[in-house]
């Protein structure tokens, strides 16, 4: 793998939106050590802070001399990958190399041909829906909800009893959408919600196909600063792209048949 989007920010629980955003996004307790050693560069260039949830419990993925097929295609063969908390990648290569198939086998909706997908000492493919924020090339949106009432929904599978809906929707520049169908939203929007709806399930391993499809600029800088805080938590972001994203710090995973 090769490290793409520039160097990350060098404090730990910190990460640096993007080349083009000089603020930086860091978890409570990051702001904390900050405080303590009087680092500037941090204490000037703080964004609006996003929801502070508290961080996810650190982990590791590992997968080992994975094999996927598509019928009597091979796709992948021998794959290896190691993640730990705050860990990014993108999955880069032609159509029909096996981004998606890789994903899909990720969640648990394909079996691998051999290998083995491991969060710490465990298959996970057992109760992987309590660890995956699932983003796919449809955005899970029924046109007749509400933003609100499908943010409500998904938060309510983990139990919030208060979820950060609005926080979210602010950090996206969609809060003034909150009770407007999704039907009525343009596609961009529509995807935006979407990333809300990954970020309000708080899952700490988000899996993304094309997350930056319809977007434009400002919608891709908002995305990298969800990116940002997600793994400031100690979250992990696996995302299969055909776009340079700037995410600091991201290692980039190419596939070839």
């Amino acid at each position: 793998m090769r490290r793409g989007g520039g160097e990350p920010f060098q404090v730990q629980g910190c990460v640096r939106f993007s080349r083009t955003h000089a603020a930086v996004q860091c978890s409570p307790n990051a702001l904390t050590r900050a405080r303590q050693l009087g680092d500037m560069r941090i204490m000037t260039q703080i964004a609006e802070v996003l929801p502070d949830l508290a961080p996810f419990e650190s982990f590791a993925l590992k997968v080992a001399d994975l094999t996927l097929s598509r019928g009597d295609l091979r796709l992948v063969e021998g794959l290896n990958l190691s993640l730990s908390s705050g860990d990014a990648v993108f999955l880069m290569g032609a159509n029909g190399t096996g981004k998606t198939t890789f994903l899909h086998a990720l969640a648990g909706l394909v079996r691998p041909d051999q290998g083995q997908i491991m969060l710490g000492d465990t298959p996970l493919d057992l109760d992987a829906s309590e660890w995956i924020g699932w983003l796919g090339h449809v955005d899970g949106l029924k046109p007749n909800e509400t933003v609100r009432e499908t943010l409500r929904f998904w938060a309510g599978l983990q139990g919030e009893r208060k979820p950060p809906i609005m926080p979210v929707l602010k950090a996206l520049d969609i809060g003034h959408l909150i009770d407007r169908p999704t039907g009525r939203l343009s596609r961009g929007q529509q995807r935006r919600v979407a990333f809300a709806r990954v970020a309000v399930a708080n899952r700490p391993l988000w899996l993304l196909d094309e997350p930056a499809g319809p977007l434009d600029q400002r919608g891709r800088d908002r995305l990298a600063e969800l990116v940002a805080w997600h793994r400031a938590r100690g979250g992990i972001v696996i995302a299969a792209t055909h776009q340079i994203l700037d995410w600091p710090g991201a290692e980039t995973l190419e596939l070839t048949r």
